[in-house]
């Protein structure tokens, strides 16, 4: 974490035991109630019930991550995100104080683009995709799955791999569920059994909690979105780029309209407006009332919103994620909250047979060439190109020698049969050199097809685990994937060998 940062970040990984032992205020009851309802109603195990029963003790602490319902799970950091709090959670859990994992479902979010498409690289090296159609500016929770469940089956069928994992992700997505319903189930369903909760802040059981927030919200509209603006102000004081802000008139507040879309609410006297009709306070608290899921929190307000009703001790975030949150400290104090040890999730590349063979042989790093593919790839020619070049010099000094022969000859007559000899040698060097470099050319297209599917494993569009599904190896591997995961440490950068 930059040094910086941690100037706006009150608690780091290495206060989780501080911030753990400090009383920590949340509907306690009201919430064990709702997950219980909610758990239950999307069929999780009985590992996951009964760490959502711990959450009513009276001293429970909550390790809590989080991600958008991307299909087939998204991309393989949610794993590791839950990785993360689902260890932590086991290492600092006492009998007096139980310490649960929970995996926050971004239910809320509006942006389907992110989570409508997934790619999967099969065992031929075939990539399989799949793009759903789905509404623009909708939230992830009100989107039914069901006219999308056959083709993702087909997707999985075409794919291939372990019938028994095949056969549990289509069960998750059989029945009448919402979009952040299937996530969740998917995600119980390989992870629950290690003791999971999620926790889907659309879900009825579970929007209530959020009513007294979303108030406190209403009452002063503006005042979070100031906060925010004036870490931002101090941020580039420290030389820090904020990554959030607030505009003119812009609250921390979206609106889900009649039409089923979410738009951001802004205030100007006394009225909240929607870009399409206006509100007043008691109209918006009306809507509260009747469907508290229908007002939802901006980024600025998310982590606040997600602590005042679970008793979070650590938030468990990803690279892009430190910063924003470092942005919220202000929001924070106004909600009377104090903010949790913020801990960057594990970082994980998973590296089948072919690509551990791959990166043995050129000597390559999977973190680095992760990072930059091409300069990987050209350090290596170069690498070639200088030994063609060597062997070149010395053919050419093989050349340079027999002139000097020449010189050291004492009877003219030799001459000739020194000719002879220097022709034969001369068309064998040539040949050589032919022969050094159509093997360089053929070394130089297996490099290139080997980097290229280094690039396909490794970095497909960015970080392996930012693009490919960790169900995907699940498919490939069996639980046994899921194994490895479990016996890594909570943070760092970790690589999952198979084979």
């Amino acid at each position: 974490m930059p040094d910086a940062l941690r100037l706006f970040l009150p608690f780091g990984p290495e206060d989780l035991p501080k911030v753990l032992s400090t009383p920590r205020e949340a509907p306690r009851e009201a919430l064990g109630r709702g997950l219980l309802a909610y758990l239950r109603r999307l069929g999780a195990p009985e590992e996951s019930l009964r760490a959502a029963q711990q959450l009513a003790h009276p001293e429970s602490r909550a390790i809590v991550a989080g991600q958008q319902a991307g299909l087939l799970t998204g991309p393989a950091y949610t794993f590791y995100k839950a990785h993360t709090a689902l260890k932590l959670a086991a290492q600092h859990t006492q009998p007096h104080r139980p310490v649960v994992a929970v995996f926050w479902v971004a239910s809320q979010d509006h942006d389907t683009d992110e989570i409508r498409q997934v790619e999967l690289l099969g065992f031929e090296e075939r990539i399989y995709r799949l793009a759903l159609d789905l509404p623009s500016a909708h939230p992830a929770g009100r989107i039914p799955f069901g006219p999308h469940t056959g083709a993702v089956c087909q997707l999985l069928s075409e794919f291939g791999g372990d019938a028994s994992v095949r056969a549990r992700l289509c069960q998750a997505m059989l029945g009448e569920w919402r979009f952040g319903e299937v996530f969740a189930r998917m995600l119980l369903e390989f992870l629950g059994p290690l003791g999971l909760v999620v926790f889907d802040p659309m879900a009825p059981e579970l929007a209530p909690l959020f009513i007294p927030g979303l108030k406190r919200e209403l009452e002063d509209p503006l005042a979070s979105a100031e906060a925010i603006n004036q870490t931002a102000r101090a941020m580039r004081q420290a030389g820090l780029e904020p990554t959030l802000g607030r505009g003119e008139a812009a609250t921390n507040l979206f609106l889900e309209g009649e039409d089923g879309r979410r738009r951001l609410l802004r205030y100007r006297s006394g009225r909240f407006e929607d870009g399409t009709r206006s509100y007043t306070p008691a109209q918006l608290e009306d809507i509260l009332a009747q469907d508290p899921a229908r007002l939802t929190p901006a980024a600025g307000l998310r982590p606040v919103l997600q602590d005042s009703v679970l008793p979070t001790a650590g938030l468990v975030v990803g690279p892009g994620e430190i910063r924003y949150v470092a942005e919220l400290g202000g929001v924070y104090a106004l909600h009377g909250l104090r903010m949790p040890a913020i801990i960057p999730r594990l970082q994980a590349t998973v590296l089948e047979p072919p690509i551990i063979r791959i990166l043995q042989k050129y000597r390559l790093d999977p973190w680095a060439f992760q990072e930059d593919p091409e300069g990987s790839f050209k350090a290596v020619l170069a690498q070639q190109d200088e030994r063609v070049q060597a062997l070149r010099t010395h053919l050419e000094r093989v050349r340079a020698e027999l002139e000097k022969v020449r010189t050291l000859l004492p009877d003219p007559t030799l001459a000739r049969p020194l000719h002879r000899a220097q022709v034969r040698i001369a068309h064998e060097i040539e040949r050589l050199e032919r022969k050094v470099l159509e093997g360089a050319l053929r070394q130089e297209n297996t490099t290139g097809a080997q980097f290229a599917r280094l690039q396909r494993h490794l970095a497909p569009a960015g970080p392996q685990e930012r693009t490919y599904p960790f169900p995907m190896y699940l498919l490939k591997q069996g639980e046994e994937v899921l194994h490895r995961l479990q016996a890594l440490p909570p943070t760092g950068r970790h690589l999952i060998p198979l084979g």
